[in-house]
C-alpha cells in the first residue's frame, strides 16, 4: 500500500499503558508510515503532565495537549488551573484539552463537567490556546457554552466527530473544526460521516486515530491485535478520500496544512506542502 505523506494524527493517547511495552516501536512505525507529527492527548490531572514529558523526548515528531476530560471533571476546580497553566510553558504543549462534555457515561456529574468545561474555556482564552474538544450525547449544552464563550474563544477543533450532517452544520458556523477517526471506516455505524465529509471544507477539517481505540473496522480481518496506533492513520486518510472522490495525497497534504495552521506549528509538513493548500482562519 502506498506510503501517504505528510500526515498529522491530532489525537493520539500515547501514554495509555497499551502503549508501555513497544511506545518505541509504535513511533518508529509511525515514521515509517507517513506520519509528520504526533499530538498526544492530554485528558486528566495525571495523564497531561505524563504527555507533555512524553512530547518533550522528541518535540520534533510530538507535540501535547493538556486539560481534564469530562470523566475526570470531578477532579478540576479552580484551584487546579494553576497545575494546568504551568504545563503551557513549554512549547510543545500546544492544546487546552481534551475538555467538553460527556452525557454518555456521565463518570462525572453534569455540573461538575459543566464547571469544569467553563474553567478550561477560560484558560484557552487567557493563553491564547487552541481548544481540543470531546462531546458525546451532550450537543446543546456543548453548543450553548460555546456560544457562551463569546469572541474570546480561541479556535477550537471537535475531536472524533461522530455526529451528523446537521450538527457538523452548527459546528462549522460557531467556527469550529473537525477531527475525524477511523469511525468512517465503521459500515454499521459511520456511514454517516461520508456525507459529513463531503461538506466539511478542507480547511476545516483535520485527521486523528484516538489510539489505542477506535481501530478502522476495514482493518479488523488483516490484524491480530484491536489495538489502534497513529501508523494506520493512513487507512482513515483513504476512506475521506473516497468519501470526497479526492486523492489521498490531496487529503494528506490538505489536513496536515489544516493541523499545522490550526495548532500555529510547523509539523515538520514543509513550507512548499502546507503552502499548497490555502487555510484561512474562520472568523469567530
Amino acid at each position: 500500500m502506498t506510503v501517504l505523506a505528510p500526515l498529522v494524527d491530532i489525537g493520539i493517547n500515547l501514554t495509555h499503558d497499551s502503549f508501555d511495552a513497544d511506545r518505541a516501536a509504535v513511533l518508529a512505525r509511525a515514521r515509517a508510515a507517513g506520519l509528520s507529527h504526533l499530538i498526544v492527548t492530554g485528558s486528566s490531572l495525571a495523564s497531561s503532565p505524563a504527555a507533555a514529558a512524553l512530547a518533550a523526548t522528541d518535540p520534533g515528531f510530538l507535540s501535547s495537549t493538556a486539560g481534564v476530560h469530562p470523566h475526570h471533571a470531578s477532579e478540576l476546580g479552580p484551584e487546579q488551573i494553576p497545575q494546568l497553566k504551568a504545563l503551557f510553558a513549554a512549547p510543545h504543549v500546544v492544546a487546552v484539552g481534551e475538555c467538553g462534555l460527556d452525557y454518555y457515561r456521565d463518570l462525572s456529574p453534569r455540573p461538575a463537567q459543566r464547571r469544569a468545561f467553563e474553567l478550561q474555556l477560560a484558560l484557552a482564552a487567557r493563553l491564547r490556546k487552541p481548544l481540543f474538544l470531546h462531546q458525546r450525547d451532550a450537543h446543546a449544552d456543548f453548543i450553548d457554552m460555546l456560544g457562551d464563550a463569546g469572541p474570546r474563544r480561541p479556535r477550537a477543533v471537535a475531536h472524533c466527530f461522530t455526529g451528523t450532517r446537521e450538527e457538523a452544520d452548527e459546528y462549522l458556523a460557531l467556527g469550529l473544526y473537525i477531527g475525524i477517526t477511523g469511525w468512517i471506516c465503521d459500515e454499521r455505524r459511520g456511514k454517516h460521516l461520508e456525507e459529513v465529509v463531503r461538506h466539511v471544507p478542507l480547511e476545516r477539517l483535520m485527521l486523528e486515530t484516538d489510539g489505542p481505540y477506535l481501530l478502522p473496522r476495514t482493518l479488523r480481518a488483516k490484524l491480530a491485535s484491536r489495538r489502534n496506533e497513529p501508523s494506520y492513520l493512513g487507512e482513515v486518510c483513504r476512506a475521506v478520500a473516497a468519501a470526497r472522490r479526492e486523492a489521498p495525497e490531496t487529503i494528506a497534504r490538505a489536513t496536515s496544512a489544516t493541523a499545522a495552521e490550526f495548532f500555529g506549528r510547523d509539523f515538520g509538513c514543509g513550507a512548499a506542502q502546507a503552502g499548497d493548500i490555502a487555510v484561512d482562519r474562520p472568523s469567530k
